[in-house]
């Protein structure tokens, strides 16, 4: 394996790009572009040509078209996810091929352009590129915030990792109080963008009138009371990640808006006459089920798909029991300072037999009024005042779940453990299960598991 050709150039050496087109005036174009912002560029015009060029020398980034003589550009992708994987790769695409776009996020790319190439996208996208962290960043740090060593918050770390690593639009999905925001900003942190400004935007508080100027900004004169220029949340996020916080509270009409803004990159302010380009990564969350609100149509299908290239599930707390009491003692060490209160058994087992509804939020409140209510450095099951199960044939455990919900849980958190026993190996995974190889493959697929 050729990976460790990427290793970091001696300080002085010119970057090197690997720009892969079969068109000459293309190849031209992005060439001088390069050598303007100071980077050295090798261009070739086939795959065949592109694999022999990473072979032979070390890239920091590679720049391929999606349409070459004897291939196409996610060959190329997969070579560099499988033998360079220090080196991002950018795809072109024709104007308007959206599905290629997505298919080459999905496949590992680290973020795309369309055709005719934009000078200003393609400089924004070369340095997102060239700050990207090396293998030996902090990237072995532990993750922040994240606490617990369930099999479902393990696999959570590991996609983070994966994630920051790329521009690819990210969906979080999760139940509330599950920590999507969280999340979204650790993979902001851990990326190339860390550097930029993290816009958190709650689509579900802004009035449907005022969601334009808020996400685009406006001119002055745009409308009464603008009496002057003012930039909106795509332009304060330049350069960083702009996250979209229930996502599936917007309005179909603000929706259409939003597709068109991440699909050209540019974004019109309200009362101006010309687009300005924005480089802005996105990250939605929602606690609603997004592929319902397709259904339903409530929400576009063209904007799910553009929104959902790769999906971030946030386990609730339910799911990763053995998290409690390390979330507790962490939450306590915060609320109290040097005088940490302790748990008993008895108030531990009893949180780890309640389904926390709202999970990790939850459990906060609890902890939290608990410290309050209790006599001395002791909390009992008594002081936590857990909301007993309401009558109505809820299984104790199941909380508000409906039955698929609970058999999914349950199935889930077997197959992550299997897993984790066999080090992540499918096929003894599978063994370990009692199922067949194929149908192993059918379940991590319908759960979600990477």
């Amino acid at each position: 394996m050729s990976g460790s050709r990427s290793e970091r150039r001696p300080r002085g050496e010119l970057s090197r790009v690997l720009v892969v087109d079969d068109e000459a005036d293309i190849r031209e174009l992005i060439d001088l572009t390069l050598a303007r912002m100071g980077l050295a560029a090798e261009c070739v015009g086939s795959v065949a040509e592109a694999r022999a060029a990473l072979d032979a020398g070390a890239f920091q980034l590679c720049l391929t078209d999606m349409r070459l003589p004897d291939g196409v550009g996610l060959d190329i992708v997969r070579y560099i996810g499988e033998h360079h994987v220090q080196t991002p790769v950018a795809v072109i695409t024709a104007f308007g091929s959206a599905e290629n776009a997505v298919a080459a996020l999905k496949a590992g790319a680290f973020d795309y352009l369309a055709k005719p190439v934009g000078l200003e996208q393609l400089r924004a996208l070369v340095k997102s590129a060239l700050r990207l962290p090396d293998g030996d960043s902090d990237s072995d740090q532990p993750l922040p915030g994240l606490i617990g060593e369930s099999p479902a918050m393990q696999q959570v770390r590991t996609m983070i990792e994966k994630l920051a690593r790329s521009q690819a639009p990210i969906y979080i999905s999760g139940e509330s109080g599950s920590g999507k925001e969280l999340a979204a900003r650790l993979i902001h942190a851990r990326s190339a963008r860390s550097t930029g400004g993290f816009v958190p935007v709650n689509c579900g508080a802004i009035p449907e009138n005022l969601m334009e100027s808020e996400f685009f900004g406006y001119r002055k004169g745009a409308f009464t009371g603008a009496d002057s220029d003012r930039d909106g949340f795509f332009q304060a996020a330049s350069g960083g990640t702009l996250f979209l916080d229930e996502v599936a509270d917007l309005p179909l009409a603000m929706q259409v808006k939003l597709l068109r803004a991440i699909q050209e990159k540019r974004v019109r302010k309200v009362g101006a006459v010309t687009e300005e380009p924005v480089d802005v990564r996105i990250i939605c969350a929602t606690h609603r089920n997004l592929r319902d609100c397709v259904d339903k149509g409530s929400f576009r299908q063209d904007l799910y798909y553009r929104l959902n290239v790769i999906e971030l599930r946030m386990p609730p707390l339910r799911e990763r029991v053995e998290d409690i009491a390390p979330l507790a003692e962490a939450i306590l060490h915060r609320l109290a300072g040097e005088a940490i209160p302790q748990l008993s058994e008895q108030a531990l087992k009893a949180m780890q037999l309640y389904p926390f509804p709202g999970n990790v939020r939850e459990l906060e409140n609890i902890l939290e009024r608990a410290t309050a209510l209790s006599a001395g450095m002791l909390i009992d099951s008594d002081d936590l005042h857990l909301e007993p199960e309401e009558a109505g044939g809820e299984t104790v455990g199941r909380g508000s779940e409906t039955l698929d919900d609970y058999l999914n849980r349950l199935e889930r958190q077997a197959i992550l453990e299997a897993l984790q026993k066999t080090d992540g190996n499918r096929t003894a995974a599978a063994r370990l299960l009692g199922v067949t190889f194929r149908s192993m493959r059918y379940r991590l697929e319908r759960l979600g598991i990477e």
